[in-house]
């Protein structure tokens, strides 16, 4: 008889609890650990970016969102911070407001602690290194605060309409935002699966409205090219709602991102760009790069992964029959 050891993780949320993980080999949980990191960045990044529509008295706090995703894409993180907090001068009971401003918090500690960078995403020994990082007191207070304001809101609002995009939005969008501050920066592993799990449940609710906000489709997208580049055994314990574990599915859905997406099209477009380099495709990620770094003039990042997306894709000929 075959005997599954287990452990239990404290899981932080509104109250303690615990629950049990399987023991697998070190190498198998690195695999497994370094794709739900993966999916964290990226499904907390897709949270931000929906504002609704719906109304016409909501129709400048959009503006607001592209004007300061605008700025993020630049890494002009005061600059998005400063619009945020005009417009939340305008609509104080606004959560996504707040909830976008936690995420600029999160991003430019991200990008200072060069977590942001394609090389972190496609070495999976960096993803995994257990050394723990020195965040900015600063910032990470004003971040934790922002959080709860936005819940704050947020929570107010589902008291008398539950099914609130805006409200059920933001919270998805600030238990990524905490879940991923854990995972990438405090380097606390499995006590955030849950929380990205309850993202994944919410991201779902806004594929279900009528029309879908396509912008949904970034965290899907990723999770079906992750779980299926998973080997077969572990997708038995690395179950997410609607998600199949097709890598060509998964990047379907993100080329439809890419294109019809609201918000998050340019981001869509990172996110190949991520997966042709980890598909050993320089060519293609240099493509993406390049009308990223055309769209987004600003973004040293983009122009510095353009940069090793082309030299990858282009090595120079040493003589006959070599390169380097």
């Amino acid at each position: 008889m075959r005997v599954r050891r287990e452990m239990c993780v404290t899981v932080a949320s509104t109250q303690a609890s615990s629950y049990c993980v399987p023991q697998f080999p070190l190498s198998a949980v690195k695999t497994v650990y370094c794709s739900l990191r993966f999916i964290y960045l990226f499904s907390i990044l897709f949270a931000t970016g929906f504002a609704s529509a719906a109304q016409v008295a909501r129709i400048d706090d959009e503006t607001a969102l592209k004007q300061a995703y605008a700025h993020l894409y630049n890494f002009d993180f005061t600059g998005a911070q400063d619009i945020l907090d005009r417009q939340r001068q305008v609509s104080p009971q606004a959560p996504l407001l707040p909830a976008t401003k936690a995420a600029a918090y999160l991003f430019s500690e991200l990008d200072r602690l060069r977590i942001l960078e394609l090389d972190f995403f496609t070495d999976d020994d960096k993803v995994v290194d257990r050394h723990k990082l020195i965040p900015d007191p600063a910032i990470r207070a004003k971040f934790f605060q922002t959080v709860e304001e936005t819940e704050k809101l947020a929570n107010a609002r589902l008291a008398t309409k539950p099914d609130d995009p805006d409200a059920t939005l933001a919270l998805c969008m600030t238990t990524g935002l905490v879940t991923d501050y854990a995972a990438l920066i405090e380097k606390r592993r499995f006590g955030s699966f849950a929380l990205a799990k309850k993202s994944h449940i919410w991201a779902k609710k806004l594929l279900d409205l009528k029309p879908p906000v396509v912008d949904a489709y970034m965290t899907f997208g990723t999770a079906e090219y992750i779980v299926g580049s998973l080997p077969f055994f572990l997708r038995w314990f690395v179950h997410m709602d609607s998600v199949e574990g097709s890598k060509k599915k998964g990047i379907d859905e993100l080329e439809l991102v890419s294109k019809e997406g609201k918000y998050y099209g340019p981001f869509a477009r990172m996110l190949l760009a991520v997966i042709a380099m980890r598909e050993k495709r320089p060519w293609d990620a240099e493509t993406l790069l390049a009308g990223l770094a055309t769209d987004y003039p600003a973004n040293p990042l983009i122009r510095e992964e353009l940069a090793r997306a082309r030299k990858m894709a282009n090595p120079v000929i040493a003589g006959p029959g070599t390169k380097k």
